[in-house]
Order: structure tokens, then sequence, then C-alpha cells
């Protein structure tokens, strides 16, 4: 899929003097807001790792990325704050990732209201990506930093190992299909991992639901191939 968005930062001043600079909204739960293991970490967060690997490619346009994101929140949340959040900023392209929260309710419910957001940005005239989240944990771990997520720790596990968060997943690439929104496919790239031994909860900087600042890393690599079809290189 090619992005118009692409052609913009690529265009320079020239781009800048007709459209003004390239604006992304992030819309999604907490690990798109910042979070890792209780504090907030907006320097290390994939979408601020995006912006800096396109405006050191192509720096002559400036790129805002515009993050809406809030702990804890479902696809429900983005819809209900869409006109505050997202259409007021008149985005170019729109990255969204739910799921991880979405998990604990009902797949239908997820699966209606993601159609709806999709429909919801495509009204805007914005480009979309659905950026796959991280696996939960897969085991209770012995050195989860907050005791009090243990309990929490032990549900995402049955929602992991029951094939649950799998199920959640497929229903959000067949949505993003039938919408024309294109994947970036972060959680396919965890499973490969966890299928070539790889302990996946070791991952996940709280051991629960929060992926560690290289795996952020790893999601702006895909986002940025997505986008551009092809890796990114200095």
């Amino acid at each position: 899929m090619a992005f118009k968005i692409c052609d913009l930062i690529k265009s320079g001043y020239e781009g800048y003097e007709k459209h003004g600079p390239a604006i992304i909204v992030i819309l999604g739960d907490s690990v798109s807001h910042g979070c890792l293991s209780g504090n907030m970490h907006y320097d290390t967060v994939y979408h601020n790792r995006l912006r800096m690997m396109i405006n050191t490619k192509y720096e002559d346009l400036p790129v805002s990325i515009i993050n809406t994101a809030y702990s804890g929140e479902t696809v429900w949340y983005a819809l209900k704050n869409f006109d505050r959040d997202c259409a007021s900023h008149h985005p170019d392209l729109c990255i969204v990732c739910f799921g991880l929260n979405d998990v604990n309710f009902e797949l239908e419910t997820y699966r209606t209201n993601l159609g709806a957001l999709f429909d919801r940005i495509h009204e805007t005239g914005s480009e979309c990506v659905f950026l796959t989240p991280n696996m939960l944990c897969s085991r209770v771990a012995d050195d989860i930093p907050n005791e009090n997520d243990r309990p929490y720790a032990g549900v995402c596990t049955g929602f992991q190992n029951s094939g649950r968060m799998d199920e959640f997943m497929d229903a959000a690439r067949q949505v993003a299909k039938e919408h024309g929104v294109a994947v970036a496919d972060c959680y396919a790239k965890w499973k490969e991992l966890e299928k070539n031994g790889v302990d996946t909860t070791s991952l996940l900087i709280n051991r629960v639901n929060h992926p560690s600042r290289e795996m952020h890393e790893m999601f702006a690599e895909e986002l940025y191939e997505t986008i551009f079809g092809e890796k990114y290189e200095i």
C-alpha cells in the first residue's frame, strides 16, 4: 500500500509551503501512552522513535506526532473522543493500536468498534495504519516489579495461553483488511519469537503487558517499514 504521507515527507520545503508539517495522530492504550513499568517514558515510546527516524532520514519537513492514547482504554474511548482527539487535528496519518485492554470484553464489541473507528478516520481524509500490539505474558513471572500486578498477570496469562489474544488479533487483521487499512503486524513478530524459543514474557518490562524499550524500537521499525515500504537505514 502506497501512502501519500510518504510523498509529503519527502517533498521537503515545497511540501511544507503547500501543506505545512506532516501530522500523525496516535490512538491507543497504555503502551502508546508511553507507560513502561509504572511511569511514562515518552522518550522511548515507539511513536517518538518513529518520529526521530523519519526526521533523521527526511529532515526538511517537520513531522508532528499528536499522542491521544491513554492508559487502560479501549477502542470505545477513541470513538467517544474522536472529534476532540483526532478529527480536530486534521491528521495525514492515524496509527491505531488497541487490543490489550479490549481482550477483557466481548470480541464482537472489539470488532464492531474497530471497524467504526477505521470508518471515522477515513471520513477525515486521513490514512491509517493498524499496529498490532505485543503479546500478553504467558506465565506469571517471579520477578514482577509491582506485586500489585500479580493477579492481573494471571488473567493475562489465561488470555494469552488460551488463544483468546490470538483470536482478537485475527479479528483485528480481518477488520483492517475489510476497511482497507494497512497492518504493521508486531504481534506476528512476537509469536515468531515465541515459536523460536524466546521467553516473550521477559520482553515485557512489567512482566504483564508493557513491552521493553528495545521492543518499542522494534515497533517503530515495523511501522517505518509498513509506511515507507522499506527498512529504516541511515
